[in-house]
């Protein structure tokens, strides 16, 4: 939905302009020096085998308050994979993400830490099997390295040439660096919109702190809050990644140098956890089987989606199911935004606009083609006596509090009370409040809204008397309550000041005050960024709750963990070609963040998109993980089907799409499974190749299918970036590239992207479809890729099948398969077999495959001697066996010619997905004929 910070102005263009302009030069211009750091006093060994030690300040300072005199260190080997340094304050508790949100282990209780070391350790060197972490006692300072190489992955000592001092620790201002090698690439610490892509840039500004700010602010605090980086290097031709995550809620700038990389946070502790890596996707397993795997997904999810905000009435929601239906674009989910509503409030439907018995009949009619239904919720409750929600919330007391009374607030409503989800209360009120609404609308999914929070005030306010809130024609978004700033408190004027908005504006401008407080008496000035992946919490224990079926749930606002409950889109975007370019590397991002659904809303939220702009933005739109097309109420409709052009480019986008859900729908397993990205850099299956580090105009869907679209207005022709190898055109099979690592300029008329499948990779696909329900059933066919000519190989792939309306996507349950699938090429002899893991499914789902490609194999002539599960295909069989030379586009020197190859296609297959296959061939010598079918 539209953010009231959203709604630009002059005067809120002239803030954007003067931020943008001078955001750099407050995060970067001569960083002071603050303190001479702490001594380490003592330290010890721990039972459970961790090293815990005591700090003592070195002197006094006073900038941004008193210095909190005697820390406590704890570091701990968790895995081997996996260390954790945690520092606090050794004689008082202070504020951490919650142990029930983010299960981890307890540190020692502060009060062991006191006094004369029971252990006293001699060695500063305190190491497992894959990391290593020393210390230097006066001043403290730590260095983490790997093992395996010697790297130095943190080291946060200081010397008097560094722009950086010893470590910082008081109430409201905690202060590390770490040194780094100028050539890491770093990528992460979001969520903000990146004008130089997915890689960190040196003196950009990254503030972290939930912010509902429109997407279309550049290096900006936005929606989410993500405290984690990756950092990968090249030595020596090997690639190297690790992640740092700091585990803390509190509002941070986060300055980085190329050279360093500096925090400064504004509350909490200091609770570090290293990742070893050492590739990208180890990493990312590392670091997911911490903050918890990715959610499992409805096979349905992968479909495309279509929403808008001011689809007014449920026949406009009916027209544009039918127009997608007369237009032949595969759709599969509807969504509305507020409007179908009753007068904006959550869990209601409009009597007039949505009446529940035509909105009942309209929903059967879908869900019995298949088609879902998803709705907004936003977490303002509307103060109203006369709506139940409102009034069972005040009656649980579920709202966060300030002065002892709900936290007034306003949003599309009017005047709100926001629930505190740290409440135990709240999330059983919630739960109820989800049931009941089901009840009413059986809904497929529910999207979470304006969570950062997003209040179109600021400050204590108060409902005018005798006059309405909103006011008749006055946009909603303008606030009509009776509001004081409050500054009266450390917590909403701090000494420390992050870039809020990318102005220093205060941090409950547009927010919930950060003087009010939550449950057990919790300051919103600790868990202000938390407020969305709470609410993801309790949506998704509301839905799972539902008949038992497996949730799906759409938040702006995410933090740490929030993929294990929610996907994300990037918020409210514009229609423009920066916004198109800038998708890519968000998406990317939260695939590391492990939020692997993610998707832009598609031809931008506001304001009209070209004709030009949208064809191409389907174009990637249609290979985002999650793939929806969202729309402004101001902005002309911009449904794929309003331009003839942009319809044809999306049944080709889309259509592809479709054939690649059973691939789509395994990488959502894997995600489940290992963290791995749906959506990934190329770097994360190339990493020792470095001309793709900062590659964010190409991406990747799992390890091999890359998509290169055209990001530029007026291009019929785009400049790829292939890694050395075979790669191999899905949309065209003859047509394939062979690189030794260079640009490739390809042909990109209009309603062409371009997607090529690597070497030794199988894909599997299916037929296609106008809904996934009828897609998945449709035939499977297996594409083998393998180098171009070689004598030698071999290629693999998956397939992952289940019922995808349980809650749990495991294999062991009765309702899965998994199929592994193998092929090899040796002297001329091709074979391709597959390994079925728990069949019984797939059988049941009467699912077989239907035709085999494989691609690659040298210009020696056709194949021949074709056996199918040990039995020779004979003339009389309706297996057809047929051979197709194919040219490659790479550039070549003059004087060569271009590499010839040849595909050989199996068609008129009837093998069972859920039982074991294999097949093989002959190639045989080389034929003059093009192609040459066999029966």
């Amino acid at each position: 939905m539209w953010s009231s910070t959203a709604t630009l102005c002059l005067s809120s263009l002239l803030i954007l302009v003067l931020s943008l302009s001078f955001s750099g030069a407050y995060s970067y211009a001569n960083p002071k020096i603050i303190g001479k750091g702490y001594r380490l006093i003592s330290v010890e060994e721990t039972p459970d085998g961790g090293i815990l030690g005591l700090l003592q300040l070195k002197y006094k300072s006073k900038t941004f308050g008193p210095d909190i005199p005697l820390l406590q260190l704890f570091v701990k080997h968790e895995t081997d994979q996996r260390l954790r340094v945690h520092i606090t304050d050794a004689q008082k508790q202070r504020w951490e993400v919650p142990y029930n949100l983010l299960p981890r282990e307890q540190p020692p209780s502060l009060k062991q830490s006191i006094g004369k070391a029971k252990d006293p350790i001699t060695v500063s060197e305190y190491s497992s099997s894959e990391l290593i972490f020393s210390y230097t006692a006066d001043p403290f300072g730590f260095v983490v390295k790997r093992k395996m190489d010697k790297q130095v992955l943190f080291k946060t000592s200081s010397d008097s040439s560094g722009p950086y001092g010893e470590m910082v620790f008081k109430d409201q201002y905690l202060e590390i660096s770490t040194k780094l090698p100028k050539d890491a690439s770093l990528y992460g610490l979001g969520e903000n919109s990146q004008p130089h892509g997915i890689k960190l840039y040196p003196n950009d500004p990254y503030t972290l702190y939930t912010t509902d700010a429109s997407a279309i602010n550049l290096n900006t605090d936005l929606y989410g809050s993500h405290p984690v980086y990756m950092d990968l290097r090249n030595v020596g031709g090997e690639a190297y990644a690790h992640a740092v995550l700091l585990l803390n809620s509190n509002g941070m700038d986060v300055f980085y140098r190329g050279d360093s990389l500096t925090y400064k946070v504004i509350g909490g502790v200091f609770d570090f956890y290293f990742f070893s890596g050492t590739s990208p996707l180890a990493v990312v397993d590392q670091y997911t089987s911490f903050i918890g795997r990715p959610a499992p997904m409805p096979y349905w999810s992968l479909g495309f989606h279509q929403c808008r905000w001011g689809y007014h009435n449920l026949s406009v929601v009916e027209d544009v199911v039918e127009n997608y239906k007369k237009a032949q674009i595969p759709l599969d989910v509807m969504w509305t935004d507020d409007d179908h509503m009753d007068v904006r409030k959550d869990f209601t439907l409009s009597p007039t606009n949505f009446p529940r018995p035509k909105l009942l009949a309209f929903l059967d009619k879908i869900h019995k083609i298949g088609m879902k239904y998803v709705v907004i919720v936003d977490p303002g409750i509307g103060i109203n006596t006369s709506y139940g929600v409102y009034t069972r919330g005040l009656a649980n007391d579920v709202f966060i509090k300030y002065d002892n009374e709900p936290y007034l607030a306003q949003v599309w409503p009017g005047a709100v009370h926001f629930p505190d989800f740290l409440n135990p209360k709240t999330v059983s009120w919630w739960a109820d409040e989800v049931k009941r609404f089901h009840e009413l609308v059986p809904v497929d999914g529910l999207w979470i809204d304006m969570n950062e929070a997003s209040n179109f005030c600021s400050g204590k306010c108060t409902i005018p008397k005798g006059v309405q809130c909103p006011k008749p024609g006055i946009p909603g978004w303008i606030c009509c309550l009776d509001c004081k700033n409050i500054t009266n408190t450390r917590w909403d004027d701090p000494p420390y000041k992050i870039n809020a908005s990318g102005t220093q504006v205060p941090l409950g401008f547009k927010t919930i005050a950060t003087s009010a407080y939550h449950y057990n008496g919790v300051l919103e000035y600790d868990a202000h960024s938390l407020y969305g992946f709470t609410q993801s919490i309790a949506t998704h224990q509301g839905l799972q709750g539902i008949a038992g079926k497996r949730p799906f749930i759409l938040s702006r606002s995410t933090y740490v963990g929030s993929g294990k409950y929610a996907a994300h889109w990037t918020g409210d975007n514009k229609g423009t070609w920066e916004d198109l370019k800038i998708s890519i590397s968000t998406v990317l991002n939260f695939g590391i963040f492990g939020v692997p659904m993610v998707g832009s809303d598609i031809c931008g939220f506001y304001p009209a998109p070209t004709e030009e702009l949208c064809n191409r933005w389907i174009e990637v739109g249609a290979f985002y993980p999650f793939s929806r097309d969202h729309a402004n109420f101001a902005s002309p409709r911009q449904e794929l089907y309003q331009w003839e052009s942009v319809a044809i480019s999306g049944r080709n986008a889309l259509g592809m799409r479709y054939k690649l859900l059973p691939y789509l729908y395994t990488l959502t397993y894997e995600a489940h499974i290992s963290g791995a990205p749906i959506a990934r850099p190329l770097f994360f299956s190339f990493p020792t190749y470095t001309e793709c580090y900062g590659l964010s105009t190409q991406f990747l869907l799992g390890s091999g299918l890359m998509i290169s679209p055209v990001l530029e207005e007026g291009k019929t022709e785009v400049k790829a970036l292939f890694p050395p190898g075979s790669w191999y055109s899905l949309f065209d099979m003859t047509q394939a590239v062979n690189s030794k690592g260079q640009y490739v300029t390809l042909d990109a008329p209009l309603h062409v992207v371009n997607v090529h499948l690597y070497q030794n990779n199988i894909l599997p696909m299916q037929q296609g479809g106008m809904v996934s329900k009828d897609a998945r059933m449709t035939p499977f066919s297996l594409v083998v890729t393998f180098p171009s000519g070689a004598s030698n190989a071999t290629a693999k792939g998956n397939i992952f099948i289940d019922d995808d309306e349980l809650p749990e996507m495991t294999l062991g349950n009765g309702y899965s398969t998994y199929v592994d699938l193998y092929a090899t090429l040796s002297q001329g002899s091709v074979k391709v077999w597959s390994e079925v893991q728990e069949g019984k499914f797939a059988l049941e789902q009467g699912l077989i495959i239907e035709k085999v490609s494989v691609l690659g194999l040298n210009g020696s002539g056709g194949a021949s001697a074709l056996e199918v599960d040990g039995t020779t295909v004979t003339i009389v069989s309706n297996i057809e066996l047929s051979t197709l030379e194919r040219e490659y586009q790479e550039e070549v020197e003059d004087g060569e010619s271009k590499t010839k190859s040849v595909m050989v296609q199996v068609n008129g297959l009837s093998l069972p997905v859920g039982k074991n296959f294999a097949m093989s061939w002959k190639m045989r010598p080389r034929l003059r004929a093009r192609m040459h079918v066999f029966h």
